[in-house]
């Protein structure tokens, strides 16, 4: 790979998980007590499964020090910006969630501390509690110095468009920060024909779930309520900037027939909002073809890199978005300055 690009390389989506979640997750596990049939598959897997993969993932998720910072500097990686895995803390129970919540960005803030040249943060909060959650966003960006939120996707089978959840979006566009919806596995009222082909996580079960919420998010009126919101999501948008044509005439014909009573009628068409509320990264898709055109669909400024650890550790990947067919400049936005603008790195 090339060491010399004349600027950074930073990756936008990279996952960690402190001693103390992982302690809960495996305490859940062992006594059956979720009832989140994808959580028991996701965590049952990289927690419990003596495959060489899923022991590489859970340590390398538990590392902040050396280990990281060596497979960052093999990678060519100058910076991760760093967020709590998925489920994240949105698994338990409120209190439970929002004690977690507090002590990893607390762990999370002494690990940017320790390397403040390789490593940027994003709050994990709990929507369980939304009061409680857009504090703990305010005192993630203004006391630890964190860039914005993550977001897990569902919380318990809810989405952010319920207002009951609009703390959290109003915190975040008072902040000028964004919420990076990461996937979950799908909820327990939709997962099981991903189950049974075991299609529940990344392969495809994740993207869908995703790219639900977030058309729910444009749908519900949510960016008319909060129009300087920003949202992120990975995997070069679930799916959602393949869709834009059929999703504006199929949501347009709806809203103006009456069809559904939950479908408000939007001051934009829903494609707008994708391409002016939302950034996407290329976590998990090093493939030039699809970042290509959602650069082309998008906007240059709104693709930004990201990689995926520790899930899909593959050092040599970067040599393919190195090699993308666009200017030094675009290249230049791609890694380093469209990330530095939208998580208001400095």
């Amino acid at each position: 790979m090339r060491s010399e690009l004349g600027f950074k390389r930073i990756a936008t989506e990279e996952a960690f998980a402190t001693p103390e979640i992982i302690k809960a997750y495996r305490d859940l596990l062992a006594r059956k007590g979720s009832q989140d049939i994808g959580f028991n598959s996701l965590m049952g897997y990289y927690l419990n499964n003596t495959s060489d993969r899923a022991r590489a993932v859970s340590e390398r998720l538990q590392d902040l020090a050396a280990r990281r910072i060596a497979d960052m500097d093999a990678t060519g990686i100058d910076v991760q910006i760093l967020s709590i895995t998925s489920p994240g803390v949105q698994i338990f129970d409120a209190d439970t969630a929002v004690g977690l919540a507090r002590a990893a960005n607390d762990e999370l803030a002494a690990a940017i501390a320790a390397h403040p040249d390789r490593y940027a943060g994003l709050a994990a909060i709990a929507p369980q509690n939304p009061a409680a959650a857009a504090a703990e966003l305010e005192r993630g960006v203004r006391k630890l110095g964190f860039k914005g939120a993550i977001i897990n996707s569902h919380t318990h089978g809810e989405y952010l468009d319920d207002p009951k959840f609009w703390d959290i979006l109003a915190a975040a566009e008072a902040l000028e920060v964004p919420i990076y919806i990461h996937p979950n596995t799908p909820c327990n009222a939709m997962i099981k024909p991903f189950m049974d082909r075991g299609l529940d996580g990344a392969v495809f079960g994740f993207a869908v779930e995703t790219g639900l919420h977030a058309l729910r998010l444009v749908v519900s009126g949510a960016f008319d309520r909060f129009p300087n919101l920003k949202i992120v999501l990975g995997h070069l948008g679930e799916g959602l900037p393949y869709w834009l044509f059929r999703i504006d005439f199929m949501h347009g014909a709806s809203v103006q027939s009456g069809r559904y009573a939950s479908q408000p009628k939007l001051r934009r068409k829903a494609s707008e909002y994708l391409r002016e509320n939302f950034y996407y990264t290329t976590s998990g898709m090093a493939w030039t073809p699809p970042i290509r055109y959602v650069q082309s669909v998008m906007g240059i400024d709104r693709v930004m890199y990201a990689m995926d650890y520790p899930y899909q550790f593959v050092p040599e990947e970067v040599n393919v978005t190195d090699k993308l067919p666009i200017s030094y400049e675009d290249l230049k936005a791609f890694y380093q300055t469209n990330a530095e603008r939208v998580f208001n790195l400095g």
